[in-house]
């Protein structure tokens, strides 16, 4: 993160990193502890995974807390937080809740998921994420876009931003 936000100084290019990785496990203080130490080695935006775990348990103060925790270091410096839901393990439910739970913590986007999981972005997805934060948050497809037309389809769904597999 250090070597990269010195070559990207100036430029105007934002230098994000992730914590939490892959099944966002640690706990929220943990988390929080990483999201500083890369905001002190400067990234700008933190892509955090929710805890899997604390959410299919339906333990949804943890879960809130601990995306606080992230958005809280992320808002004391000007950075973004984008929370990872990695919708391919959830419920439609759950992913409600997610959503639900990243909203009330103050986070800045939601994201569909790391890369890491069973499948990426579904235009259902984006679309249950668009309808639950609405729009004061950002909503990430990211995940198994490969395309034009899936970038467009993502678009129309209700992503603001897109984390695509390939390039033109």
């Amino acid at each position: 993160i250090r070597r990269a936000s010195a070559r990207v100084r100036g430029s105007g290019v934002l230098v994000a990193s992730v914590v939490g990785f892959p099944l966002g496990a640690n706990t929220p203080e943990i988390k929080a502890m990483e999201a500083r130490r890369a905001l002190r080695d400067g990234a700008r935006e933190i892509d955090m995974v929710v805890n899997i775990g604390a959410l299919k348990g339906a333990d949804h103060d943890l879960v809130k807390r601990d995306i606080a925790g992230v958005s809280d270091a992320c808002r004391e410096v000007g950075a973004r937080n984008k929370v990872i839901i990695e919708a391919a393990f959830l419920t439609d439910e759950e992913k409600v809740v997610a959503c639900s739970l990243a909203q009330e913590a103050r986070a800045h986007y939601v994201k569909t998921s790391t890369g890491f999981g069973p499948g990426g972005a579904t235009v259902f997805d984006v679309a249950l994420m668009r309808e639950v934060v609405g729009s004061k948050m950002g909503v990430k497809a990211s995940g198994g876009i490969r395309t034009a037309d899936q970038v467009r389809e993502m678009i129309t769904a209700g992503a603001t931003r897109i984390g695509a597999s390939a390039g033109v």
